[in-house]
C-alpha cells in the first residue's frame, strides 16, 4: 500500500479479521446426505487440475485431483469433461439411481449429449456417464467459486497426483435414527430382539 492510501486498524477490522482466522481454522460443516432431496455436483477444471464439490443445500463433499501426463495436453473442453466424470465416478454410491443436477462453467456442455464425438477419449467419457440421470445447468465462471478454487488446488501444491477428498466424520444422527432407538427402548418385542 502507499502511505496515502494507509489501511486504518479499526475496533471493527480486527472483530472481522479474527472471525476469518476463526472461520479458516476450522473444517467447513458439512452436510449428511438426505436421498430424499436433489443432488447437485459442481465441477470445473482449470489448466492443471480438476475440482468438485457435491452438495443439497450445503456441501457434503469435494474433490481435486491435479492432472498429470497426456490429462495437461486436453483441451479446455476434455478437461471440464474430466472433471464431471471424475466427479461423478467419485460420488458413485450417492448419485447412481437418483437424478441430479451438474453445474459448471463451461456452457458448452449443456450440449454434452448432442454434440459430436470428436475423440475416443470423448466416447469414453460419455460411455462413463451414460448410467446416471443428471441435467447440466450453465453456472457463471465468478459463481463458480468452490469447484474453481478446488480445481485450482493442484497449482500450489505442486505434485502430479494430489488428490484429496473431504467428507463429514462426524456424523449427528438423524431425526428418524433416533426415534427409532427410542421405540427400541420401549418396545417389548424389540427388546426380545435384542436380546
Amino acid at each position: 500500500m502507499l502511505k496515502k492510501n494507509q489501511f486504518e486498524w479499526t475496533q471493527e477490522v480486527v472483530e472481522a479479521f479474527n472471525k476469518l482466522k476463526e472461520d479458516m481454522t476450522r473444517a467447513p460443516v458439512l452436510a449428511l446426505p438426505d436421498f430424499s432431496k436433489p443432488f447437485i455436483v459442481e465441477c470445473d477444471a482449470s489448466r492443471s487440475g480438476v475440482g468438485a464439490v457435491l452438495m443439497q443445500e450445503r456441501p457434503i463433499a469435494f474433490f481435486s485431483q491435479a492432472l498429470q501426463g497426456r490429462n495437461l495436453l486436453l483441451s479446455t473442453y476434455e478437461k471440464e469433461i474430466l472433471a464431471l466424470v471424475l466427479a461423478v465416478q467419485k460420488w458413485h454410491s450417492y448419485l447412481v439411481g437418483q437424478k441430479f443436477v451438474v453445474r459448471t462453467d463451461h456452457k458448452s456442455l449443456q450440449y454434452l449429449w448432442s454434440q459430436k464425438i470428436s475423440t475416443l477419449a470423448h466416447q469414453r467419457w460419455l460411455y462413463k456417464l451414460m448410467m446416471y440421470d443428471f441435467k447440466v445447468e450453465y453456472k457463471k465462471g465468478h459463481e463458480n467459486i468452490v469447484a474453481d478454487a478446488l480445481s485450482h488446488q493442484g497449482d500450489t501444491e505442486g505434485k502430479e497426483g494430489s488428490s484429496s477428498t473431504i467428507v463429514a466424520i462426524s456424523s449427528p444422527l438423524a431425526d428418524w435414527l433416533t426415534a427409532i432407538k427410542e421405540e427400541i427402548k420401549t418396545n417389548p418385542k424389540a427388546q426380545q430382539l435384542f436380546q
